[in-house]
C-alpha cells in the first residue's frame, strides 16, 4: 500500500497524484485477491460422511434428585427400558446424577480417569447389558483440583469411546429472571469431540454449547451425521430458544440434532425446561415431549443428510474467499 504524503502530491502535480493513486488502488486489489486465494486454499475439505444407516434413538428425560444412588438406578432402568423398546442409541440428560447447582458439582464429582466413578461404571455396565450405544448425558468430573461438566460415550460392549468436556460454560445474568455462573466451579473443556460409533458419527456438545454455531459447523465439516446435546435449559430461556437453537443448528449444517433434558422437578432450585427433542436435517421436529419424566423415540435415516445436502448444496457454495471456518483442533 502506498501512502501519499502532501509534499509528494505537490511534487507530482495533479496528474501524477492521480496516477499514483491508481497504482495504489491496483496494488490493494491485487493484495486482496492474493489473500482470498490463500483463504480458499487453506480451507480444508469436508470429511466424507460415513455410510448411511437407520438408527432408533431414545432420549431419556429423567427426574433428578439429591440421592445419587437413586439417580443411578433411575438411569440404568431407563436405559434397559429403551433397549427393550428397540433403541440402538440412548441419550441421558445433562447432570443426571446430581442437582444442577454449583453447590452440588464438587460433592457429586467423580474421578473418571482414576477409576473412582460409580456413575460411569453403572453406565458402562448398562450399555453392555442392554447392547446399546450410550451417550451418558453429563456429570461433574474431577481432575485434580479442576471440575468439568463431562459427557461420556460408550459402545455396546460398555467400552468408553470418548469424553466431551463442556466447551462453553453457562455464565448468564438475566435480571429478575435467572443468573448462573458455571465458571464459579467448573473449567471449560479444550475442544470439540467427534466419535464414530455403531450408531453413526456423532458430534458432542453440552447445553450452552448449542448456542455457538461454529462448534456445529466444525462437526459438520468433520462428517458428523448427528449432533447430540445433553442439556438443561431453564424455564426462562427454554420456551424461546431451546427448539429454535436445535432447528438452527440442524438447518445450518443439514444434520440431525438431538437434545436430552432432565425432567422438571418442582422441588429443585433449578427448574429445567424439559422438552427433549429430535430434529431432522431439514429442521423438522421428528419427536419431542413436555417437561415430565418420559422417553422420546425417533428413527434417524442418515441417508437423509446427504439427500438434503444435494437438494440445498450450501456446503459446496460457501464463499471461502470472503470468510472462513478455522478448526484449531484439527
Amino acid at each position: 500500500v502506498i501512502n501519499m504524503a502532501p509534499s509528494s502530491t505537490a511534487l507530482l502535480g495533479a496528474g501524477g497524484a492521480v496516477a499514483a493513486a491508481a497504482v495504489c488502488f491496483t496494488q490493494r486489489k491485487a493484495l486482496t485477491r492474493v489473500v482470498r486465494n490463500i483463504m480458499v486454499k487453506a480451507q480444508p475439505a469436508d470429511v466424507p460422511l460415513p455410510p448411511p444407516k437407520q438408527v432408533k434413538i431414545a432420549l431419556c428425560q429423567l427426574t433428578v434428585t439429591a440421592d445419587k444412588n437413586k439417580n443411578i438406578a433411575t438411569a440404568t432402568e431407563a436405559i434397559k427400558r429403551a433397549a427393550a423398546n428397540g433403541a440402538q442409541l440412548v441419550v441421558l440428560p445433562e447432570m443426571w446424577n446430581c442437582p444442577y447447582s454449583n453447590d452440588s458439582f464438587p460433592t457429586y464429582a467423580e474421578d473418571i480417569d482414576g477409576g473412582n466413578a460409580p456413575s460411569v461404571k453403572a453406565l458402562s455396565e448398562a450399555a453392555r447389558d442392554a447392547r446399546v450405544t450410550l451417550v451418558g448425558g453429563s456429570l461433574p468430573e474431577r481432575v485434580g483440583p479442576k471440575l468439568y461438566n463431562t459427557c461420556c460415550v460408550f459402545d455396546s460392549s460398555g467400552k468408553l469411546l470418548a469424553k466431551h468436556r463442556k466447551v462453553h460454560l453457562f455464565d448468564i445474568d438475566i435480571p429478575g429472571k435467572i443468573a448462573f455462573r458455571e465458571s464459579d466451579t467448573l473449567t471449560p473443556g479444550d475442544g470439540p469431540t467427534v466419535v464414530d460409533t455403531e450408531a453413526g458419527r456423532l458430534g458432542l456438545g453440552i447445553c450452552y454449547d448449542i448456542r455457538f454455531p461454529e462448534l456445529a459447523q466444525i462437526y459438520a465439516a468433520r462428517g458428523c451425521q448427528l449432533l447430540v446435546y445433553p442439556g438443561a435449559f431453564n424455564t426462562t430461556t427454554g420456551p424461546l430458544h431451546w427448539e429454535l437453537l436445535q432447528r438452527a443448528r440442524a438447518i445450518d449444517n443439514l444434520v440431525y440434532v438431538a437434545t436430552c433434558s432432565p425432567a422438571r422437578n418442582p422441588g429443585s432450585s433449578y427448574q429445567a425446561w424439559g422438552h427433549s427433542t429430535v430434529i431432522g436435517p431439514f429442521a423438522e421436529v421428528l419427536a419431542t415431549c413436555d417437561h415430565e419424566e418420559t422417553t422420546v423415540y425417533a428413527t434417524l435415516d442418515y441417508a437423509q443428510v446427504a439427500e438434503r445436502r444435494s437438494q440445498i448444496p450450501v456446503r459446496s457454495q460457501k464463499r471461502w474467499d470472503l470468510y472462513g471456518l478455522v478448526d484449531k483442533s484439527r
